[in-house]
């Protein structure tokens, strides 16, 4: 049986260009880029060469970019930098209750050390007001974070009205979460107000375990990481030269392709929300103006059905989808997503997320919504019995 892969925002495939390229880095370019041999010194001039390339793509400063292990890292990386900056007094955080968890987890940690922290709520569409963000804002704060695409529902936040909003707040640094963004949405980053934006290779085909904050020049942040002082004493660690290096090939191809990709899986995205309406049982959990959304997830529920049965049944038919984020999958718990826009208990429990990538074409959104349409009647059957 074919396999479809439909859990594209928790990690994409690889383009195969940057599996070519990351096996031959792997090959022939072992030697420690920190080490003053020519070995090293050819490995560090590949690793400014990409810095190079990432900070020219999204029209940055090549000093602007910081290379890290993934999201995760760069999101910790600049809440607890600029939040442990200038002294230990305790700060004000602003951020949303719809955060990724590594953004929501390290507020909560920053909380029980002292740290003020208000967690903004979204709007029953799952969108973060503008407004609410300014109103949050005292004396003492120091960091906005706000996720510039929600990685369950794909709901894109105002994040550059934010970010001209804060041109008032001089002293108030915005951070974006831009993982489930970059090579989807459309950044400005000279124009964006934004100050620190988070990214994470395997999100766009590139390699696991590479990613980069893009960091505004002149800001200063307490490093996680200490050790050899690498990436300016920002982050310290060894350079996974072959992840930095395939990392910038994939978002070169995932840029210069972005407006037909998001054509197109716009287009995908109508086709399976059409589908959906056509089961009665399963709720739609996003807004369907393309206007609110990225192009590819789509977040839906069956109200009542544990969400994993569901992924179950599909996966013995070839569907590939996951429960909430990646990260909270396991957790049987309502999506703390959906429980801020309002859903309720029911709905925010039994949601799976489908999210779509390069390879899938209209056919493979019809074989989803028939096997999604076969699944649910076996389920009411179970229900019955």
């Amino acid at each position: 049986m074919q396999t479809y892969y439909f859990d594209h925002s928790a990690s994409t495939p690889p383009y195969e260009s940057v599996i070519r390229t990351v096996a031959e880095l792997m090959a022939q370019h072992y030697a420690n880029p920190s080490a003053l041999h020519r070995a090293g010194t050819e490995a560090h001039k590949l690793i400014e060469r990409a810095r190079e390339a990432v900070a020219g793509l999204l029209g940055a400063a090549a000093g602007e970019v910081i290379f890290t292990s993934g999201g995760t890292e760069s999101n910790n990386l600049a809440i607890k930098g600029i939040l442990g900056a200038g002294g230990r007094k305790p700060k004000h955080l602003i951020t949303t209750a719809i955060e990724h968890s590594s953004v929501y987890g390290t507020a909560r940690q920053l909380e029980s050390e002292g740290v003020r922290v208000t967690f903004v709520a979204p709007n029953a569409q799952g969108r973060i007001e503008a407004a609410d963000i300014e109103t949050a804002i005292g004396p003492d704060t120091a960091l906005v974070s706000v996720m510039h695409v929600n990685n369950e529902t794909g709901v894109v936040q105002p994040v550059e009205e934010i970010g001209r909003l804060l041109r008032a707040h001089p002293k108030v640094r915005l951070h974006v979460d831009g993982v489930q963004a970059l090579g989807k949405v459309q950044l400005d980053w000279a124009a964006s107000g934004v100050d620190l934006y988070s990214a994470s290779a395997h999100k766009f085909r590139g390699p696991r375990g590479a990613g980069f904050l893009l960091v505004r020049e002149g800001i200063r942040l307490t490093p996680q990481l200490t050790g050899g002082g690498q990436e300016s004493d920002a982050r310290s660690g060894t350079h996974n030269l072959p992840g930095i290096v395939g990392m910038a090939q994939a978002l070169r191809l995932a840029l210069e392709s972005l407006p037909e990709r998001r054509a197109r899986m716009y287009a995908l995205r109508s086709r399976l929300i059409g589908g959906i309406k056509t089961i009665p049982e399963l709720v739609l959990n996003v807004p369907e103006e393309e206007r609110l959304v990225s192009p590819q997830i789509v977040n839906l529920s069956y109200p009542g059905m544990r969400p994993e049965v569901l992924l179950h049944m599909l996966e013995q038919q070839g569907i590939l989808i996951s429960t909430q984020s990646a990260c909270s999958s396991k957790s049987l718990k309502p999506s703390r997503v959906l429980m801020a826009m309002g859903l309720g208990e029911a709905r925010s429990t039994g949601s799976i997320r489908i999210s779509f990538g390069d390879e899938h074409v209209e056919a493979d959104i019809d074989i989803l919504t028939e096997r999604l349409r076969t699944a649910v009647a076996k389920l009411k059957l179970l229900e019955r019995n």
